[in-house]
């Protein structure tokens, strides 16, 4: 398969070679389980049937996920695995299906969608990406996903340069943002509060980075209106602490978030979620292992060369 999944447009053939992302063309899968802490529509009681893909197209310095997002941790599934996961997760009571970091891998999560599908699976589909996605690539997944959860990580191109390594950041995450909010316009919720159809936008506060956030509001309030939902997250934790950029180095202070929770606030921007102080801890980021992916694909090295 020759890949240009994302916007890396890496030209390669995947079979042989790995890309930016580090992947190799089989779908690597580092956790599949019940994850109850995503935003309250998502994760609900029974929590979100989470589906934590390896690599990464964005490898942010920062990633609180690194060890999958970089280091690539987990096991190859087929597209018949992939669609058998999907079908154990809903078996389990999940809300939802929680594809996290999909993007490059949709050409196995297209068929594995569909043959999840055609073998029962009725509950709405989660694409949570970083937003750094192909428009392309979203238009194929049309009819398939119910609900986008991307994030709008960066305004300023240099920050994007400097912590992810994508000085056009902002182009592509707010263009995809565009075909999501086509596919999906209007966000609908069942009696118990589970969003069932929709787009949710994500922002990360970054310590140090107010400004930009406030930059990023303005601009999803001025081209999208009051009515977009947005989830400002506190939980920014620096897995690190020898960052080149000292900022990163520490967390988000009370009064960064409140700073940005108020100007959300003065623009009208009052669907969605916020988060309290404490979510800032380890206890937010999932342990990823194989056992939670037991019984699917093989540990073979040689897919992760």
């Amino acid at each position: 398969m020759i890949c240009n999944l994302c916007p890396r447009k890496c030209n390669i053939e995947r079979s042989q070679k790995n890309g930016y992302c580090n992947s190799p063309e089989s779908a690597c899968i580092s956790r599949a389980a019940l994850h109850l802490w995503e935003e309250p529509c998502i994760s609900g009681k029974n929590g979100s049937g989470a589906v934590f893909f390896s690599g990464c197209n964005l490898k942010c310095i920062f990633c609180q996920n690194s060890e999958i997002s970089r280091g690539n941790r987990g096991i190859c599934v087929s597209v018949e695995d992939l669609s058998s996961i999907m079908l154990d997760l809903q078996g389990q009571g999940a809300h939802n299906i929680n594809l996290v970091t999909p993007s490059h891998y949709i050409h196995a999560i297209i068929p594995a969608i569909r043959m999840a599908k055609q073998n029962g699976l009725t509950i709405p589909i989660v694409y949570n990406s970083s937003g750094y996605d192909s428009p392309n690539s979203l238009r194929a997944l049309e009819g398939l996903i119910d609900i986008y959860l991307p994030d709008i990580k960066y305004y300023d191109s240099v920050l994007s340069a400097r912590f992810s390594s994508a000085p056009d950041y902002r182009e592509v995450a707010f263009t995809a943002l565009d075909e999501m909010l086509r596919q999906q316009p209007e966000c609908l919720f069942d009696e118990d509060g589970i969003i069932k159809k929709g787009v949710i936008v994500r922002h990360l506060v970054l310590p140090g980075h107010t400004k930009d956030s406030k930059l990023i509001l303005n601009h999803l309030a001025s081209k999208y209106g009051t009515s977009l939902y947005i989830s400002l997250m506190s939980q920014y934790t620096p897995m690190r602490t020898d960052l080149e950029y000292s900022e990163l180095n520490r967390r988000l202070t009370r009064r960064e978030y409140e700073k940005v929770v108020d100007h959300a606030l003065s623009l009208g921007l009052t669907n969605g979620y916020i988060q309290e102080s404490g979510a800032a801890v380890s206890d937010y980021i999932p342990a990823f292992d194989h056992e939670s992916v037991t019984g699917y694909g093989t540990d073979d090295a040689s897919l992760y060369s």
